[in-house]
């Protein structure tokens, strides 16, 4: 290895290459819980699109694997190390290359934070819109690596709908650059979508150009009271049914609640069965419509539906949701002794119509299964989170826990559904991606990757 360790600070700057082996411990996976892990051979921080190309020239001569990674506050392996790769952190290109305000785009490189880049543009009058519960810290690259999704997703969609254009690194070493600057284009293959997503399996994504949207008005919000999951569900059904287009439509469970009211004390209604979190940004309709949301809240069951008075207390409902996975890690670190409890998490979609029998079909694997299930989920576009708390140092504890996540997969599968809303595949979910694209749908994965990374080199082992 030290004839690569040295080609490799040979073509980045100095402490971008880094071999300690603590540092190596420390990029070897993403937040993902019982998701296998590998040990780097070492890990780089390049800074520019040629620096990047070195890498993956020297990785390609030499047959060794190249994992991408940003943040890795992913959920289900897609950045994991495996043993020997080389760990490509993309944290250092954090760069804004540009704002355009009248074209109403915006350039960066993939390192910069999703937070980062909606406080830039907001400077402008302008919004990007994709707001993943991780935005503070997770990155644009892993955002469109994953086609992240967020609590804005039933209004305004998830990442793939904002990314126009990009430049990735291919196995060759080449550059390409797919997509437009402009607001129309049809031209050729959409190879821009094809890579969104993809979780780093077909290329490294070094520039990425998006859509960026006017700045939405100050929202209402609402939060409303349920004795049931399902009654919660039956509220999101009447909802989406009503023709209403929420900006925000959260649910927490029992589970939840009690475990961000522990985390950070709020004032939360922990005696609560779910907790329906709504919002509306339609301007002058916005106040109409959220009393239409009440209506349709009360009518399904609700026990209280209440208002936030300002700007303040909408912000700490919504932070109260962004509070929810750390939360949870610490319930189920808390929940067994020598704080080993771990989360497995799933992130399955249905359709809205599904939503309550989902909900219903959650509880029945917790009982079946004898472990407890916390969801959380944008219930306005049918995708939930079921939080399954395990002992990691009960290997009985783990097996329990992993057959309620696969019983939950084929629960929603059966429904029509899907294996990921938002999370993306990685490690966690690739046999049942097979189950849901079937034995073609994989086929024509396999060639895809064939043709543009023949030797295997990025990200082995994931998606399928």
């Amino acid at each position: 290895m030290s004839d690569l360790f040295e080609e490799l600070r040979a073509a980045l700057p100095e402490g971008a290459v880094l071999t300690d082996p603590d540092l190596l411990r420390g990029h070897q996976r993403d937040e993902a819980d019982l998701c296998a892990a590998g040990m780097p051979a070492v890990v780089v921080r390049p800074r520019t699109t040629a620096e990047v190309v070195a890498v993956v020239r020297a990785a390609a001569a030499r047959g060794i694997p190249v994992v991408p990674q940003g943040a890795r506050t992913g959920l289900a392996g897609a950045a994991n190390a495996v043993d020997g790769a080389i760990v490509v952190s993309m944290t250092a290109m954090d760069e804004i290359v540009e704002i355009d305000p009248v074209n109403r785009i915006a350039v960066v490189q993939p390192g910069v934070v999703n937070a980062a880049l909606s406080r830039a543009v907001a400077k402008h009058g302008l919004r990007y819109p994709p707001d993943p519960g991780s935005w503070e810290s997770s990155t644009i690259g892993g955002n469109v690596s994953t086609n992240a999704g967020g609590m804005c997703c039933v209004k305004y969609g998830v990442t793939t709908e904002y990314v126009i254009g990009l430049e990735v690194v291919l196995a060759s070493g080449e550059v390409l650059r797919t997509g437009r600057r402009t607001a129309k284009g049809v031209a050729g293959y959409d190879l821009t979508r094809l890579f969104v997503g993809s979780e780093g399996t077909l290329g490294i994504i070094t520039q990425v150009t998006v859509a960026l949207r006017p700045a939405a008005e100050e929202s209402l919000t609402l939060v409303a009271v349920f004795p049931s999951t399902a009654a919660a569900g039956a509220a999101v059904a009447a909802i989406s049914s009503a023709g209403l287009t929420p900006s925000l439509l959260e649910l927490l469970d029992r589970t939840h609640l009690g475990a961000i009211e522990a985390y950070q004390p709020m004032g939360l209604r922990t005696d609560a069965k779910a907790l329906l979190l709504a919002a509306a940004d339609t301007g002058t309709r916005a106040a109409t419509e959220l009393e239409r949301i009440a209506e349709l809240c009360t009518s399904a069951g609700a026990d209280e539906v209440y208002a936030a008075t300002d700007a303040v207390e909408a912000a700490a409902l919504l932070q109260a949701r962004r509070l929810a996975h750390p939360a949870m890690e610490k319930f189920a670190a808390d929940a067994f002794p020598g704080g080993n409890g771990g989360l497995i998490v799933d992130d399955v979609a249905v359709p809205r119509t599904a939503l309550a029998a989902l909900l219903d079909g959650v509880e029945t694997v917790a009982a079946e299964y004898g472990v407890a299930i916390g969801v959380v989920g944008h219930a306005g576009d049918g995708n939930l989170h079921p939080n399954i708390v395990v002992d990691r140092a009960d290997p009985a504890s783990v097996e329990r826990g992993r057959q309620a996540f696969d019983a939950i997969m084929r629960l929603a599968l059966g429904m029509g559904g899907t294996c990921t809303g938002e999370h993306g595949v990685g490690l966690l979910k690739r046999e049942w991606l097979a189950q849901e694209i079937g034995p073609v749908g994989v086929r024509v994965h396999q060639a895809i990757k064939a043709a543009l990374d023949p030797g295997g080199l990025f990200n082995p082992g994931k998606v399928f």
